[in-house]
């Protein structure tokens, strides 16, 4: 039984973000066919609680995390993990380096409020990050087919994509295939009353709106908070909560996007009596939220990162069978609104937001036939369906067919000279005094152009 060897860069617990919960549930999948081993790295070992899992390990110093990669078969990594403890790419195991989150283009947004020294610092670090990975790593998933084309124009700059992975498979299958977040096998259940008759304010008839997930700066909840007075001039009984304000890896800070939101709430008089912000909602309870919500909602700006994410909100509205009002541009959102299941609006398009709602809260009619439809296309995400490309890896791992290529091209990096007569060398040892008249020939000629 192959040893699989899960590094997370996130805290991992009772209150988890996505790639926490990505991990678990990558986990709990995998554990049927292998022995997994899922760790929380040093940088993350005072912010995650202790756990009665034996197979989830906190390493409080690096020493416990390399005994851990010495002693499985693959590591399965995301992030700036490699970046962090290196040892991890050299310690010759095949590495599968998880691509589903584009956090650099996040980060570019993330940090825009920031003077321009530290917007730089934290690009080329976030870039050494993503080199480092794709320049290691074995095999590489991502979340869907437009975010697999965008990271395919990246490997091929950084040559991944050479004859070695071609010849291997022409489809690049082998080197990168689709791995996008996922689902339950099983459909919600209520398991206690959380926000209707429970939160103040909020009454049990009252109709709710939910925001799942954070609010992070490429989101646009001030729209949605605009929309409100407008739907309240239409229903009173209209409630809206945000699930999410303090991050499991940082629970003591409100990020600039919160505070934000919070405060327009505040100026339009409907802060904590029709518009609530919640800490944060553990993963086992987060299908009463949603159980408990009559709309889901999920609105972002036209930046870049909108176009290569992957709105894992949207699954959690998709399994509580939740009407689904989200901007457009994103690829789930549009998958979702082709069969049916949301309603679209145009970037910042407040009056367009309310209406959506509104109709959405009004279409009690369609109700069965959109459930029954969620359910359909809910089935297409379930976690042991979607991780099979990275099971199929795991039961027969294997070092990219372009390895040793790599740790040559590697070896000539001194300088150009130094390249250039690796590179003569390889043309000697590959094909001869041909080869190697052949190639000072197309490179004089490239030199002259």
């Amino acid at each position: 039984m192959n040893r699989i060897l899960l590094i997370c860069n996130d805290v991992v617990g009772r209150n988890m973000a996505g790639p926490g919960i990505r991990y678990w549930e990558f986990a709990r999948v995998l554990r049927r066919q292998f022995a997994v081993t899922l760790a929380v790295p040093p940088f993350l070992a005072r912010q995650t609680p202790p756990s009665d899992e034996a197979w989830l390990r906190v390493c409080r110093t690096p020493a416990e995390l390399r005994r851990l990669v010495a002693d499985c078969d693959v590591v399965v990594t995301l992030g700036v993990v490699l970046l962090l403890y290196p040892f991890i790419a050299e310690a010759n195991k095949p590495l599968v380096v998880d691509l589903y989150d584009p956090f650099l283009l996040e980060e570019l947004q993330r940090k825009t409020p920031l003077p321009r020294l530290e917007q730089l610092t934290s690009y080329e670090n976030y870039l050494q990050a993503l080199r480092l990975g794709m320049r290691n790593g074995d095999f590489f998933l991502c979340a869907g087919e437009k975010q697999r084309d965008y990271w395919l124009g990246m490997l091929s700059g950084l040559g991944r994509v050479n004859p070695y992975t071609y010849q291997d498979d022409p489809s690049l299958r082998r080197l990168i295939d689709v791995v996008p977040f996922g689902l339950p096998e099983k459909p919600p259940q209520h398991t206690r009353p959380v926000l209707k008759g429970v939160v103040p304010s909020i009454q049990p008839d009252d109709r709710v709106i939910l925001w799942g997930g954070g609010i992070w700066s490429w989101f646009d909840a001030p729209s949605l908070i605009e929309a409100m007075p407008r739907i309240l001039k239409h229903r009173a009984d209209v409630k809206l909560f945000f699930m999410g304000t303090r991050r499991p890896n940082q629970p003591a800070a409100q990020t600039e996007a919160v505070e934000q939101a919070i405060n327009l709430s505040k100026r339009l008089g409907l802060h904590d009596t029709h518009i609530f912000f919640n800490d944060w909602v553990p993963y086992d309870e987060r299908q009463n939220y949603l159980l408990e919500a009559d709309v889901g909602v999920s609105l972002h700006l036209d930046y870049v990162e909108t176009r290569f994410a992957f709105r894992t909100r949207l699954l959690d509205y998709l399994w509580a069978g939740l009407p689904i009002v989200a901007t457009a541009g994103d690829v789930l959102g549009e998958s979702l609104a082709a069969q049916g299941l949301a309603t679209l609006v145009a970037p910042g398009d407040v009056e367009g937001v309310a209406q959506a709602i509104l109709g959405a809260l009004d279409d009690s009619a369609g109700e069965g036939e959109r459930l029954r439809h969620a359910r359909q296309a809910a089935e297409r995400y379930r976690w042991d369906v979607v991780v099979q490309p990275l099971a199929d890896f795991c039961a027969a791992p294997r070092f990219a067919p372009d390895r040793a290529y790599r740790l040559a091209v590697a070896g000539q990096g001194g300088g150009k000279w130094s390249q250039r007569l690796g590179r003569a060398w390889r043309a000697w040892r590959l094909g001869g005094a041909r080869s190697l008249l052949t190639q000072m020939r197309d490179y004089i000629r490239w030199k002259m152009r």
